[in-house]
C-alpha cells in the first residue's frame, strides 16, 4: 500500500500567516504539522509516500524531508496548482499509485491513541485482503463542518453527507482514508459539487453503495485533532505538551517510529541524532540509545 499526505489548499482560514508558509509547515507544539500524518502512515506501515502540495512550498517539503531514506522511506512530491477537493488528490497521484492501493491523511489532521498503530493496521487489510474502502468516524460537537456519518437504528451506515445544514449524527468523517486502486477510476467519474470540487464523500458513497465501504468508530480512547485554524493549533499544541510532559514520551516522533518499526538500524539513528542540532528534541532521541 501507498500513501499521500494532502498538504495543499490556500490555508485562507490561517491568513495571514500562510501568506508566507504552508499550513502544514506550522509548529504544532515542537514539531512541524506535516509530522503528525507522516507518523500515521509510518505506524500503519506504509513506507512509499507521496506529498501532494502547491507549487511554491514544495522545495520547503523538500528541504524538511528529502527523499525519507533517513527514515527508510521514499517519499516523493507532487504539484496541486489549485484546491480541487480532496478526491483531486488520487488523479493527481495516479501514476504515483500505479496497480497498489492507497492510504490518503490530510495534512492538518492529528492522530493519537493506544492501539492506534493497530487500527492503522487492520484498515489495511480491509483493503488489502477484503478489497474494502476503510475509513473512520468520531464523535464531535460541530458535525456541520464536516462530512457526517448517517446512521439508522441498527448503526448501519446509510449515507455520508458533504458538511450538511441540518447533521444527522454527531459522527464527522475524519481525514484519514484507506481505499483499493479502485479509488482512482472512481475518482475519475464523480462529478464536482456545488462548490465546484471533486469531494471525497462522493468517494466513500460510491463505496457505500456498492457495499465495499468499512466504517470503524474512533472511541474515548483515540484523539482526532483538525488544525486547520489558529484556535485549533493553539488547542493541539497544548494537548501534545500536556501528554509529553506528563509521559516523558514524544507524540508523532517520526525517526522513534522509523527505528521501532526497523525501518532504519540503530547505527543509523545513531548517525542520524549525532547530525542534529543540539536541543530538547534531538536530546530526547540521543536518550532512546542512550546515545
Amino acid at each position: 500500500m501507498k500513501g499521500i499526505i494532502l498538504a495543499g489548499g490556500n490555508g485562507t482560514r490561517m491568513y495571514p500567516i500562510t501568506k508566507g508558509v504552508s499550513k502544514q509547515l506550522l509548529c504544532v507544539y515542537d514539531k512541524p504539522m506535516i509530522y503528525y500524518p507522516l507518523s500515521t502512515l509510518l505506524l500503519a506501515g506504509i513506507k512509499e509516500i507521496l506529498i501532494i502540495s502547491s507549487p511554491n512550498y514544495l522545495s520547503n517539503y523538500r528541504k524538511l524531508l528529502g527523499n525519507g531514506n533517513q527514515l527508510g522511506v521514499e517519499i516523493s512530491y507532487a504539484e496541486q496548482l489549485k484546491p480541487e477537493g480532496l478526491a483531486h488528490a488520487f488523479i493527481i497521484a495516479e501514476d504515483f499509485i500505479g496497480s497498489d492501493d492507497v492510504c490518503m491523511v490530510l495534512g492538518d489532521n492529528i492522530f493519537h491513541g493506544n492501539g492506534l498503530d493497530e487500527l492503522l493496521i487492520k484498515a489495511v487489510t480491509n483493503v488489502e485482503k477484503f478489497k474494502k474502502a476503510n475509513i473512520f468516524g468520531y464523535y464531535v460537537n460541530d458535525p456541520e463542518r464536516y462530512g457526517v456519518l448517517n446512521f439508522d437504528k441498527d448503526n448501519n451506515v446509510k449515507s455520508i453527507e458533504e458538511k450538511p445544514l441540518i447533521p444527522k449524527s454527531n459522527y464527522a468523517v475524519v481525514g484519514l482514508y484507506f481505499y483499493p486502486n479502485s479509488v482512482i477510476k472512481i475518482s475519475k467519474k464523480i462529478k464536482p459539487s456545488g462548490r465546484g470540487e471533486l469531494e471525497i464523500t462522493s468517494i466513500n458513497n460510491t463505496y457505500l453503495k456498492n457495499n465495499e465501504l468499512k466504517v470503524e468508530l474512533m472511541g474515548s480512547g483515540f484523539t482526532w485533532l483538525d488544525t486547520g485554524t489558529p484556535d485549533s493549533i493553539l488547542e493541539a499544541s497544548n494537548f501534545i505538551q500536556a501528554i509529553e510532559k506528563r509521559q516523558g514520551l514524544k507524540v508523532a516522533c517520526i525517526e522513534e517510529i522509523a527505528l521501532n518499526k526497523g525501518y532504519i538500524t540503530t547505527n543509523d539513528f545513531e548517525m542520524m541524532v549525532k547530525n542534529m542540532f543540539k536541543n530538547e528534541y534531538s536530546k530526547y532521541l540521543s536518550n532512546i540509545l542512550n546515545i
